[in-house]
């Protein structure tokens, strides 16, 4: 799961957004949401990480963007998906890579630990020494040039809060009022972890993350040595594209998960797991069911560094192409360790971070939650922060949901009280680590939510309910 949305990295052959011929020829057999769910079995789906996870040991550890633990990803989903009958198209596009060489960062010559930011320009070997400017923690931190009003920040390590606005933000103000470096601090017990820059960062200032508790320390240092030594690089990715050959093919249920692992890990729940339950569903819907609306399977690339490939597909439809599309259902990690059972907030009902979804949203919502009624669990929601790949089609106007066991956000006692596991510990405490395993997932709850896939491909393959569709659907994302 990525951390905040990267747009604009110039892709040169845009993801597949054809929209396939429908079929006349389908089963006679209708198709049933609550046993498709049944139909996705935690054996079955526990199967495809194994083979992910064998994938990235036989390949430096994991399944990152440009490396061949990742083609070998798309292979392995792509063949399993064309077995079972499926048209499976694997359409490239370019994306701007990151690697860190070397990184470290002392303050007043005491080590401490350090998370640089993706797409952060380098420091060279040399690093950067000098004094810190700590930015006030208000309603903005360091979000607004204002932020630094009587504060010599030129040549000086900014360091301000994470919150409000992206880090690109945060860096770019930083460097405007002259600062040779940023230092973002966590705004909660831990490192910070998984950050980005998008696009722009490596024309700026180098850029990193420390932890709340670091943060504190650097507060009252005279001086730091950061040293972040990263290589920026074009290179060629791929999605996984795959649609049933039945049903309308105006109106689309789009199904998706990242396959992408971060550099650092094997990524089997982040998100190994979404992408095994998905392609499970695709599997026992089969490639020319009985439905009502066509279902498309879409396995996306360079999540991790700024939901790339996601972004770019929505980018390449015609507008024909993207009314077509009905709605899109988003897993990106499954399985956590600590587990939640957290359905994306359509309504805004919570009220938390950003608004509704597009007109359709709450729909699916409601879907994910009598799904989690049925299986006796209290969901609760979780706010469209931009951090999965349901991002680039709520900002086209596509109604949007989907499931999620959690990643660094702690869990509640509340809901530690309903779902069991540990207040006040990440829901995932291996997020975006080596230790993101098989042997770390939490099998009851992923047995659970990989049913939910089946629920909801089931639901909306069959009924619009709730969603806009036709002259409705165009009309409220044109905007009129």
């Amino acid at each position: 799961m990525n951390t905040r949305t990267l747009s604009g990295i110039t892709i040169l052959a845009a993801a597949l957004g054809a929209v396939a011929c429908s079929s006349t020829a389908a089963p006679t057999a209708p198709l049933d949401a609550p046993a498709l769910a049944d139909a996705v079995q935690l054996d079955a789906v526990v199967g495809h990480l194994q083979e992910l996870e064998r994938i990235a040991t036989e390949n430096d550890g994991n399944r990152a963007l440009g490396t061949a633990g990742y083609d070998a990803s798309v292979d392995y989903v792509a063949g399993k998906l064309r077995d079972a009958g499926f048209d499976v198209q694997t359409p490239e596009f370019d994306v701007t890579s990151f690697d860190v060489e070397n990184a470290s960062l002392t303050v007043d010559g005491a080590p401490v630990e350090l998370r640089v930011l993706a797409m952060s320009p380098s420091t060279g070997p040399d690093g950067i020494t000098a004094r810190v400017v700590r930015a006030p923690a208000d309603d903005t931190p360091g979000c607004e040039a204002t932020d630094y009003d009587g504060l010599d920040v030129a040549g000086a390590v900014a360091v301000v809060d994470r919150g409000v606005c992206p880090f690109s933000v945060k860096q770019q103000v930083a460097a405007e009022r002259g600062a040779a470096a940023l230092l973002v601090v966590n705004n909660e017990p831990g490192p910070l972890a998984g950050g980005t820059l998008g696009e722009d960062g490596d024309t700026l200032i180098p850029a990193a993350g420390v932890s709340g508790d670091d943060g504190t320390a650097l507060a009252g240092a005279g001086s730091v040595t950061l040293i972040a030594e990263t290589t920026i690089e074009d290179i060629r990715s791929r999605n996984v594209i795959a649609q049933t050959a039945t049903g309308d093919t105006g109106n689309v249920v789009v199904v998706g998960a990242h396959l992408d692992s971060v550099p650092d890990g094997p990524g089997i729940n982040d998100n190994g797991s979404g992408v095994a339950a998905v392609l499970e569903t695709a599997l026992q819907l089969g490639s020319d069911p009985s439905v009502t609306n066509a279902v498309r399977f879409a396995f996306w690339g360079a999540e991790e560094i700024g939901l790339v490939g996601s972004t770019r597909y929505v980018e390449s439809l015609s507008d024909e192409e993207r009314n077509a599309v009905a709605l899109y259902l988003n897993f990106d990690m499954l399985g956590s360790p600590n587990p939640g059972y957290l359905v994306y907030d359509g309504d805004d009902s919570d009220a938390v971070g950003a608004g509704p979804g597009p007109e359709g949203s709450t729909a699916i919502e409601q879907t994910f939650r009598t799904f989690f009624d049925s299986r006796g669990v209290a969901a609760d929601g979780t706010d469209f922060d931009g951090r999965s790949d349901y991002g680039p089609f709520v900002e086209a106007g596509i109604p949007a949901g989907g499931v999620f066991s959690g990643a660094d956000e702690r869990k509640t006692p509340d809901q530690a009280g309903k779902w069991g596991g540990e207040a006040d510990v990440p829901f995932d405490p291996d997020y975006h680590s080596p230790q993101d395993t098989l042997g770390n997932i939490d099998r009851d709850a992923l047995a659970v939510t990989a049913a939910s896939v089946g629920y909801g491909v089931g639901t909306f393959a069959q009924s619009l309910d709730g969603v806009p569709t036709g002259a409705a659907r165009d009309q409220e994302r044109s905007g009129n």
